[in-house]
């Protein structure tokens, strides 16, 4: 199933620091580092925001968000 962009940059946006973006495109395990370390101490949260902004960020499958 294809999952949003929009959604993602919002979720990584407001929550990006506890990895619910990651959660929702089933990256489960590097969600879990996210929640655990503050979003790698909100650079990993900049990182995926910018990369979901530019369309580079990927699902678990390896599917780009539509």
């Amino acid at each position: 199933m294809t999952k949003s962009k929009v959604a993602a940059a919002l979720l990584c946006f407001f929550f990006g620091c506890l990895g619910v973006h990651r959660f929702y495109v089933g990256k489960v395990g590097t969600g879990i580092l996210w929640l655990f370390t503050g979003g790698l101490f909100g650079i990993g949260a900049l990182v995926d925001f910018i990369m979901i902004l530019v369309g580079s960020f990927k699902d678990k499958s390896g599917n780009a968000l539509a």
